[in-house]
């Protein structure tokens, strides 16, 4: 279980647990991770609106310094124990692209490694959060009107992400791909969406891009399955596009989230081979 662990949250999370950043750490060293990456939810444009009811997708801008100074800390601490990497989770919105930049080109020197993720969809002149709960799920789905149309826009979005010129500090790894399937037992598709999905690899494949192979889906009840899910895990292999394990811990318990129903376990990147990519 030499593997780097990717995506792990953070007490900045609103969402979240207060678990120290430690604890992260001391966990990670038992389950024999060769480093992780704490990858926050960046701070949201500041125009904006985060449509969650309580407004808490992401780590608040004020907080931000201290987040960066912290891990550093870190870092200095646990350097003969874990490779620790400094990160950020970015959102991509389709409207705010140049904000994200702006954001990246200020932040990005500090940080060693990134994921870009679709958590928002546009619908008309309004942003709906994607994954927030079932019945919000359902909202979307009638405002859509239907659940295909809702995979439809979300795969558009994410290959845009891919596609997005987001400056020299763009991540280079792209969050839970298939994180529309979050309620998929509850909200079935008539159709497979394969061929967006292959154009979305295709296109990571292009831009020399990596996979959040994302174990959260696996524990969440509606899903109980990676993003993303092994159809699409068996084409990224056969691509040869690098796979890096996300725990997408909010939580310290959460750290193996979904790693035994992982595939291509000896294919994952350590932290070594991560730092070698990036």
């Amino acid at each position: 279980m030499n593997i780097h662990d990717g995506h792990v949250h953070t007490p900045y999370c609103p969402h979240g647990t207060k678990d120290s950043l430690a604890a992260y750490c001391d966990e990670a060293i038992r389950l024999g991770r060769s480093g992780i990456t704490f990858a926050e939810h960046a701070p949201l444009p500041t125009s904006f609106i985060d449509p969650t009811p309580d407004q808490d997708s992401a780590m608040k801008q004020s907080e931000l310094h201290t987040y960066i100074d912290e891990i550093q800390q870190l870092k200095k601490e646990y350097q003969n124990h874990l490779a620790i990497y400094l990160g950020l989770e970015v959102d991509f919105i389709i409207g705010f692209e140049t904000e994200t930049k702006a954001f990246l080109e200020e932040y990005g020197p500090y940080l060693d490694d990134s994921i870009l993720s679709v958590h928002f969809i546009q619908i008309g002149d309004q942003y709906v959060c994607l994954d927030y709960s079932p019945d919000a799920f359902s909202l979307i789905c009638d405002q859509l009107g239907s659940i295909d149309a809702v995979h439809r826009l979300y795969y558009k979005t994410v290959y845009e992400s891919v596609s997005a010129e987001l400056g020299t500090y763009k991540p280079q790894r792209i969050g839970h791909m298939t994180l529309v399937q979050k309620f998929h037992k509850r909200f079935r598709t008539n159709t497979s969406h394969l061929n967006q999905i292959t154009a979305i690899l295709n296109k990571i494949k292009a831009k020399g891009y990596m996979l959040d192979y994302n174990g959260a889906g696996v524990i969440k009840p509606l899903c109980k399955e990676p993003y993303p899910y092994s159809t699409v895990i068996h084409q990224a292999k056969q691509m040869n596009i690098p796979l890096v394990y996300g725990s997408d811990a909010h939580q310290v318990k959460e750290l193996n989230n979904g790693y035994h129903s992982l595939e291509f376990h000896e294919h994952l990147l350590t932290s070594a081979t991560l730092n070698q990519g990036r």
